[in-house]
């Protein structure tokens, strides 16, 4: 598949290449990025380049993770607000991961982009379960899911490895029907 651009009211949505690297090595210097992601620690200008030159290419092209930079229209190109990737786990479920650049959290910026990117999952990739997985403790990420309209739905014991470290996660989804879509199948909930 071939990158797309999505734009939101107040965002620019594209896939990040090499005239992105040094935005994306500055921006992974931030400790909680660092900290809060499964991103290299310390991040050095190789990994940067590894992302935006072979990562995020490949994704695209074999379709196994949909990467976006996350941008405010009218900055200079370089400015990146955040990132994140719908990235394809089974058959019909994609799993969302983002972070932010430290001078933009807190303006629901991530928020909007995960809405408009599991949209567009939803409509153009034909997945019926966008999941989302964070480090327990990670307040932050949470909260995007949850403004996101994700349904928290629990705990998982030694779900997520960090940096060679087993770590509880918390899991919640997003379906279609959350953004007042169709699924591509029938859901059938489980009755209490």
């Amino acid at each position: 598949m071939e990158p797309v651009t999505l734009t939101t009211d107040r965002l620019l949505l594209r896939s990040v290449g090499p005239q992105d690297t040094d935005v994306v090595y500055s921006a992974a210097q931030d400790p909680e990025i660092q900290r809060w992601t499964t991103i290299p620690s310390p991040y050095l200008l190789e990994h940067a380049q590894s992302f935006t030159e072979q990562l995020v290419p490949e994704g695209w092209r074999n379709g196994s993770m949909f990467t976006f930079g996350v941008f405010l229209p009218g900055l200079p190109e370089g400015e990146l607000v955040g990132m994140l990737a719908i990235t394809m786990r089974s058959l019909g479920v994609g799993e969302v991961g983002f972070w932010a650049t430290k001078q933009y959290r807190g303006n629901g910026y991530i928020t909007e982009a995960t809405v408009a990117v599991s949209r567009w999952a939803f409509t153009r990739l034909s997945i019926d379960r966008v999941e989302w997985r964070a480090e327990v403790g990670n307040k932050g990420s949470r909260a995007v899911a949850e403004h996101a309209g994700f349904t928290i739905e629990g705990t998982l014991r030694s779900a997520l490895n960090n940096k060679g470290v087993r770590r509880d996660c918390w899991v919640g989804s997003l379906l279609p029907s959350d953004l007042g879509l169709p699924s591509t199948a029938p859901y059938l909930p489980a009755r209490p």
